[in-house]
């Protein structure tokens, strides 16, 4: 696809988020948001899976670790076929399996995930496993900056380090707030970057917001030989609706029937601009 073919995307995307969070009445609206770049470059420019092969051995694997931000991996999933899209219109309701974070049954959901802090472990095994069975698929991950101070992280880190899993790539999306407050105050983990070279990974930094650069850096990896590859992706919470970016109360939370009629009319004008 074209860069711009993928920037239309992402703001269909967003839109569809919206959609889906306000008929459930519930959702992480602000990290859904911040992530659809990163998810949209992945499903549709790098990743070697889909419906078709998905049971295949070969496939790429991607897990998402910021389970929280579900709403965003279901509507790309929906869009790449792995499901019919009205069966999100069950999202978060009894009996559902499109509940708030990934489950294995839905299918294309690699594992389930949302206790932060085991995207990377899970990611780490399953990068060694293709490494001992001489596979050629990639492993990717995403995070959280939130979920960076938890111990299990470093574990794995210093896990795939070892075992130099250079098929393995975790990206940070670094929206820079969590739940309660801006993530550096409530356990700053910066420099990021030093941090994660210290444990023996490749980094790059990168707009996670830009398609472009996240297609020619995703495209790059393995960074280095034998080592596994980071990228902090530095976004925007709440990215494309103008009063949802950087504010920290929607982390979580519902637009009101104004404010969605706001948010959709912001996006659709983003649409004509491009």
């Amino acid at each position: 696809m074209t860069t711009k073919e993928l920037q239309q995307k992402s703001i269909e995307y967003r839109k569809k988020i919206l959609q889906y969070i306000v008929k459930a009445k519930a959702g992480h609206t602000g990290g859904s948001l911040s992530c659809t770049d990163i998810l949209n470059v992945l499903y549709n420019e790098i990743m070697n899976v889909s419906p078709a092969n998905f049971e295949s051995p070969d496939r790429d694997r991607y897990i998402q670790s910021k389970g929280h931000t579900v709403e965003a991996l279901f509507v790309v999933l929906a869009d790449k076929g792995f499901f019919a899209e009205d069966e999100l219109n069950t999202l978060c309701q009894y009996q559902s399996h499109y509940i708030g974070h990934p489950t294995r049954k839905v299918n294309g959901v690699e594992q389930n995930t949302g206790a932060l802090g085991h995207g990377l472990p899970i990611a780490v095994g399953t990068a060694l496993a293709g490494k001992l069975d001489k596979k050629d698929y990639k492993v990717y991950t995403l995070m959280g900056d939130g979920e960076m101070p938890e111990g299990s992280n470093w574990e794995a880190a210093l896990t795939g380090a070892h075992y130099k899993l250079d098929n393995l790539c975790a990206i940070v999306d670094k929206n820079s707030l969590q739940i309660t407050a801006p993530t550096a105050d409530v356990c700053n983990t910066d420099p990021l970057d030093e941090k994660w070279k210290a444990f023996g990974w490749a980094v790059r930094e990168v707009d996670g917001n830009d398609i472009e650069a996240l297609k020619l850096t995703l495209k790059e990896i393995p960074f280095e030989e034998g080592k596994p590859s980071v990228i902090i992706a530095h976004t925007t919470k709440g990215k494309g609706v103008s009063y949802m970016e950087n504010v920290l109360k929607w982390h979580h939370g519902v637009p009101s029937a104004d404010e969605y009629e706001q948010a959709i009319k912001e996006l659709d004008e983003a649409l004509l601009a491009i």
